[in-house]
This record gives C-alpha cells, structure tokens and sequence, in this order.
C-alpha cells in the first residue's frame, strides 16, 4: 500500500478518536428537531399525526431531558420537522444499528476518498494528503463530525467527495470515457445529497454544472458524458419538488413557515464586521486557500512570458481554483445577507459553533485549494504548516464544543463511544426552546 494512503488512514484514524472520545452533546434547539426526525423514520414516518407526535415527544422527553423542537403543526393537522428532510435519511441506518455517532465519519470518509483522488490527480502524489489532513484539522469538521445529530459535517462531506469526484473526471484524460462518466455522475450524485440534506447547498450544484460545460472541449469529454451528468441533475431536482409538493403540500414549500427565513442586504454589514474572526478561529486553512487563489493568478499573468506548458498548466490551474473559488465564495456571499447570523454574530466567540455552520460545508473546497499552496511550498514547510493547524484546530474544537444558547444543553447518556448520541434522554433545554419559543431558533438551511 502506497505510504500516502497509510499516512491518510493514520490522519483520519486520529480525527475519528478525538471526535468519539469526547461526550456528546446537544448544543441547540436543532439537535432535538433532527433527532426527532431520525426517530421518526426509524418507524416509516416524515410526518407525524397529534397521537404520533405526542407518543414521539413523551419518548425523547422520558429520561428528563427536552423532547421534541423546531416541529411545525401543518394545516393538514399533520406536524413536521421544519428542518430540510434529507439529514435522517442518511442518519437512520445508523441509529438502528446503534452507531448514530459513526454517521458523520462514514460520509467524512468519503469526502477524505474523493478529496485524496481528486487533489492527486490534480497535483501530484502527496497533495491528496495535504488536502485531507486540512479537511480534517479545522475546528469546524471536528466540532460538527461530533454532533451526530446535526447535518453540517455530512452535507459538506458530501460536497467534497463530489468535488474531488468532478475533478479526478476532469482531469484523467487518459482514463477510460466510461470510468470517467461514473465517477463524475458519482460525484454529482453526492452533491444533489448534499442538497437534498440542505437546499442552499443549490449554489455548489450550479457552480458544479457550469464548470463542466465551460470546461468540457479542455477536459476532452464528450457531449453524451456531460449530458448524461446534467440530466442527474434534473432528474433530482424533480425527485426534490415531487418530495415536497407529497410532504409539504406545495412543489416549492418546506417545513419553514413563509418569513422565517430571511436574507436582506441589511445583514451584509454586520456579518462582515463579526463572521470573518470567527470563521478564521474555526477553520484557519481559509487563509492557505485565499494565498493559493491569489498566487494561482500571479502565476498565470507571469505564465504569459514562459513556454506553452508553464501556460498550459497555469491555464489549467487558474480554471480549477476558478471553480473551487466560485463555489465557496457562492454560498458565503449568500449567507453573509443572512439576518439570523447578523443578529447571532454580534453576540460574540460564544455563538461561533451556532453560526459558522453555514458556512461548513465548502470546507472541501478550501481543502483543495490549500492543498495547492502547500503542493508548490519547499518540501519542509507543508508539514509544519500543517502542524500548525492542526493544534490550532483541536484547540477551536473543545473551544466551540462548549458552546450553546444559553440553559443547559446536556450530554448523551452513552459518553464517547461511537453508540453514545442515540439515547433520547438528556439535560434540560433552554426555555421556552420550541416552535415560537424565546430562544432564537437558528434555522438549518
């Protein structure tokens, strides 16, 4: 076995204990809607009538700890999970077999295959593990691969594995047409999950698609490849508005109710004062990304004055980080006009666990840039600047996995083994934590 693939099994090895060994917790109202979600397609359901859900709520609630949160009472008389509906779909063949925990690290090992694929490929031999210890090393993977229960480690891993996906078929000219169509329709089969799990995550399926097309005659791909991989496309997205128009009544309606979620220019000044610290102390890779994006462009202006292959691959490379840059620009832009992160933000580092999960899941594609930077660094500095981080990011972890909205959200009674998010019962929430509750309720999607 190669050494790069030992060493990337030893990285991820590692960020699967400090995740387990530490109790888990339920910082936010938001644990307690999807967990209740989970629970109830254990038995078949997405929706739940009053008898189902008052069953469901006396359940969760049974060991003293809060029930059911973030559920809405529909016209129909029928209550929903105002949470996107993809997470538990995901998450439910785990909890029957008692491993709820392991969810977010089975499809984080994903992310880690195509992230190693894609960035080698791209780069060389070591930069797919460059790419997977920066996805692995940021307080923000660490801190949501360890709350089982919330969806933002697996919607962002989903991402990454398509990313790495797309650009190992964009790439691999000699490989075979067939063997690239798969693994590039695989990859854009786990971004249309990423979306289904968060609908936002719409911008990272767009950038994808438009890549492709701008970059097909340069990736030599046929039009029947390309076709067949946009059509999986609009089949998903007639699966999403049939999925909603049974569930929610309308093809375009979800569980929220019409204004609760809310982006305004209004929110863009105050998350530009707040968010970029924050985002800074939870994933510092963010600033090796901005240098690789920026060095990238220099070096395709100077590569005007070199030979044709110092053009080609500078050409090459500006196109890759084009996309990789859109896409995570793309949904940060987005929800830098998000009102509820520029109410939340201001309160200062104790809300960064609550607000920055937006912004998780293109931590993939910052991944591969960083990767870039330190695949073009002298060959001692990769691994110190990748020991930096990782300290940096452990500290971040513990940091903002002590972080909640005020009350006491408690631990799982199943301490730190990969079992222990299942049981229902934990310490008391904070008041008035419901639908229509004091507490501000930060909206998943």
């Amino acid at each position: 076995m190669p050494i790069e693939i030992v060493v990337c099994l030893v990285v991820f090895a590692a960020f699967c204990v400090a995740v387990l060994t530490r109790t888990a917790q339920m910082l936010e109202p938001d644990d307690y809607a999807y967990r209740a979600s989970i629970v109830a397609l254990t038995h078949g359901h997405i929706l739940l009538t009053n008898a189902q859900y008052t069953a469901l709520n006396s359940r969760l609630a049974a060991s003293g700890g809060q029930g059911i949160l973030q559920w809405h009472h529909l016209a129909s008389g029928m209550w929903v999970s105002e949470k996107n509906p993809g997470y538990p779909f995901f998450a439910v063949v785990f909890y029957l077999l008692g491993l709820l925990r392991v969810t977010p690290l089975f499809w984080g090992a994903l992310a880690c295959a195509g992230l190693f694929a894609g960035a080698r490929r791209w780069l060389g031999r070591w930069a797919g593990v460059w790419a997977v210890v920066l996805y692995c090393s940021s307080g923000a993977a660490l801190v949501f691969a360890w709350r089982a229960t919330m969806p933002s480690f697996t919607d962002a891993s989903l991402i990454a594995a398509g990313a790495g996906c797309l650009l190992w078929a964009m790439l691999a000219t000699d490989a075979p047409e067939r063997r690239r169509l798969l693994v590039g329709l695989l990859g854009f089969l786990a971004i249309d999950g990423a979306v289904f799990i968060r609908y936002t995550n719409v911008v990272e399926l767009i950038v994808a698609a438009a890549a492709v097309v701008v970059a097909r005659r340069a990736a030599r791909l046929s039009w029947r490849t390309v076709a067949i991989w946009l059509g999986s496309i609009g089949l998903f997205a007639a699966g999403v508005l049939l999925f909603n128009q049974l569930v929610y009544g309308a093809a375009t309606a979800t569980g929220y109710s019409a204004g609760e979620i809310t982006f305004s220019t209004s929110a863009l000044l105050p998350n530009l004062e707040h968010m970029p610290g924050q985002l800074l102390r939870a994933m510092p890779m963010l600033l090796l990304g901005l240098a690789a994006a920026v060095w990238i462009v220099v070096r395709l202006l100077r590569s005007r004055s070199g030979d044709a292959d110092a053009r080609s691959r500078a050409r090459r490379d500006a196109l890759v980080a084009a996309t990789l840059v859109a896409g995570w620009l793309a949904l940060w832009a987005l929800y830098a006009t998000y009102t509820w992160t520029a109410q939340m933000s201001g309160q200062g580092a104790s809300q960064t666990v609550h607000v920055i999960r937006f912004y998780v899941p293109v931590i993939g594609l910052i991944a591969l840039l960083g990767a870039w930077l330190l695949a073009h660094l002298p060959r001692r500095l990769p691994p110190v600047a990748l020991a930096v981080i990782v300290v940096l990011g452990v500290l971040s972890f513990h940091s903002m996995a002590g972080q909640g909205l005020g009350g006491g959200f408690g631990a799982g009674p199943g301490g730190g083994g990969p079992g222990g998010g299942n049981a229902p019962g934990l310490q008391q929430a904070p008041p008035g934590g419901g639908s229509g509750g004091s507490v501000p309720q930060p909206p998943s999607s």
